[in-house]
């Protein structure tokens, strides 16, 4: 029998590096837009497991500051999918427990999007449960670019860690335990690189609309036998 992770020991926050849905597609020869289509889906399966056994907090990257030199077909597809997400999730408002923040940067996104956005943020912001962070034209470096212009307009006298992470868009957030790469590729693409400092990271073979709640808790498991001594001996 397969050992369960210990589900008194999780990690807090969880950050998914979602790969691999062009390849699922072209293995099953689809267009690639079919793969983006099951891996929201995926996704969304994933949530509602994770939730259920504990999960405080998950950040996905959905779309990168890179991804924009895509076609411009497979771009708009994908909005299209993030704009009914988000429609969803505001009917649904009442039946699920969600809190939903967007991060990134919210300049390259249309009015329409933004204005849904701002109002689903507004209508979760109380929620109790899972604590969702979708990565929307998202790079780790423009992120800290944004946070230093900030920090200059604020006209600090001393600038610490702490006074820094504060005009990053994960604040309030805590930074990633576990940080999931699906898809067999080894690297973390401008993902959260300021708050991936100290997270353990754990690679899997398989495409996202494949990764299920079963792939995670064998991720977890991994991450629960290791030793985390933050620089200590």
């Amino acid at each position: 029998m397969k050992k369960e992770p210990d589900l008194i020991n999780l990690p807090k926050h969880i950050a998914l590096i979602m790969d691999g849905n062009g390849r699922w597609a072209k293995k099953r020869g689809l267009p690639r837009n079919m793969g983006h289509k099951a891996g929201a889906s995926a996704l969304e399966k994933l949530l509602k497991e994770a939730a259920k056994i504990g999960i405080e907090n998950i950040t996905v990257y959905a779309f990168s500051t890179e991804n924009r030199s895509r076609p411009k077909d497979e771009i708009d597809y994908l909005m299209g999918l993030m704009s009914d997400y988000i429609d969803d999730n505001i009917a649904k408002v009442k039946s699920n427990n969600y809190r939903i923040r967007i991060i990134g940067n919210r300049d390259m996104l249309d009015k329409m999007l933004n204005d849904k956005i701002n109002n689903l943020e507004e209508l979760t912001k109380d929620k109790t449960g899972l604590a969702f962070n979708i990565a929307l034209f998202y790079g780790g470096r423009d992120e800290i670019v944004r946070a230093v212009r900030k920090t200059v307009n604020e006209g600090l006298s001393e600038i610490t860690e702490a006074s820094f992470a504060k005009h990053l868009d994960t604040a309030m957030i805590p930074d990633p335990d576990l940080i999931i790469r699906t898809s067999g590729e080894k690297r973390l693409s401008n993902f959260l690189i300021w708050q991936s400092a100290y997270s353990e990271i754990y690679f899997s073979d398989k495409y996202w609309p494949d990764f299920n709640i079963e792939y995670l808790k064998e991720a977890i498991l991994d991450y629960q036998n290791r030793e985390r001594r933050f620089g200590k001996v």
